[in-house]
């Protein structure tokens, strides 16, 4: 369970558009090169350098349904020849997306920026599952509907940075191209000075611009008042995660995490601490508060020691969507182990 700290004092003002039932699907294009690609059927093409989102069957549907075209024209022969210079593109079905809060709350707003209380449960960027259930397309959304401090310089709102989908908490939003550039070079100050111990570097980084602030509830008692944790955050393999995992890694980036207790709750086993991040590696909470041996109450992902213990859907590569399918996932434990499960349904 994690959270930003968010504070104000005037009355809220929330935005954001239910989400319709089907997104709008993807479409991904390739550009035939004369050195790999002529020659090619167009199946051979598809099975083989996208071998990971579908196998050959699969590909002969999705070309059999008159899912790509080639030029504009829609082709449904798998052994058409592929030609230098011709355009591809794949239409990958439109699904639902799992489920997800719509509504923001405005903290904040001005003619450059605009500050909102992202719920849990919502994705910032798309990514994965989550297309277009995501805090980008509410302001995006919010943008086109035309409220005047968005027109007046016909700005274009978007997060200057991440917080996960579980997490709650403040966001900013740049709605200029200099407000963009500008945050995020401050969110940037405290994770360039990581890693180098030096008094300059120090004094420095007291003088951030941005403090990233958290909140989170915890497995177990922490018995230290306050700890510093400088763990590297690196990668590594993981069914599904195309790019790697996010994990405690001796060979990682720089990461540095100052934690301090809050509350301690004996009869329950847990403790709520506050954390204050001075870089911004992915999942960098996770992971830091399980390497010491208190993971996130309810993380399904990260145990002690900052390594994985099962699949998490947050991490699910869009692979795993397959195209014009629905899907549920289901988390069953057995004897303390938990096991992921991706049940798909084929379109009707």
């Amino acid at each position: 369970m994690l959270c930003t700290t968010t504070s104000t004092t005037s009355p809220l003002n929330s935005f954001g558009s239910p989400w319709p039932d089907l997104n709008d699907g993807l479409f991904y294009s390739d550009a035939v090169s004369t050195t790999s690609d002529s020659g090619l059927t167009l199946i051979h093409f598809y099975s083989s350098k996208y071998k990971n989102s579908a196998p050959l069957q699969g590909w002969l549907q999705r070309i059999h349904n008159g899912q790509i075209t080639i030029d504009g024209e829609v082709v449904k022969e798998p052994k058409a020849i592929l030609r230098d210079g011709m355009e591809l593109v794949y239409h990958r079905l439109r699904w639902r997306e799992p489920d997800a809060p719509y509504l923001l709350q405005v903290l904040y707003e001005d003619d450059d920026m605009i500050a909102v209380n992202k719920p849990a449960g919502l994705q910032v960027l798309p990514g994965g599952l989550f297309q277009q259930r995501t805090v980008l397309m509410q302001l995006q959304w919010r943008a086109s509907k035309g409220s005047p401090s968005l027109e007046t310089h016909g700005s274009h709102p978007v997060p200057v940075h991440r917080l996960g989908r579980g997490t709650s908490g403040i966001l900013l939003c740049a709605k200029t191209k200099v407000a963009k550039t500008s945050l995020a070079a401050f969110f940037a100050e405290g994770t360039s000075l990581i890693g180098d111990s030096s008094n300059t570097n120090m004094e420095q980084s007291k003088r951030r611009k941005i403090s990233k602030i958290y909140r989170a509830l915890v497995n177990g008692i922490l018995k230290q008042d306050k700890i510093i944790i400088k763990q590297p955050i690196g990668t590594a393999r993981y069914p599904g995660v195309a790019k790697g995992l996010y994990v405690a890694s001796a060979s990682g980036k720089p990461a540095l995490s100052k934690v301090e207790v809050l509350e301690r709750d004996s009869q329950l086993n847990q403790t709520l601490v506050q954390v204050e991040i001075e870089s911004g590696r992915p999942h960098q909470i996770r992971i830091h508060l399980s390497f010491i041996g208190h993971p996130l109450l309810g993380d399904p992902l990260y145990d002690v020691g900052g390594q994985p213990m099962c699949f998490d859907s947050e991490h699910e590569d869009e692979s795993f969507a397959e195209d014009g399918y629905k899907c549920i996932s289901v988390y069953v434990a057995v004897d303390g182990l938990v096991f992921h499960f991706i049940i798909f349904f084929p379109p009707h």
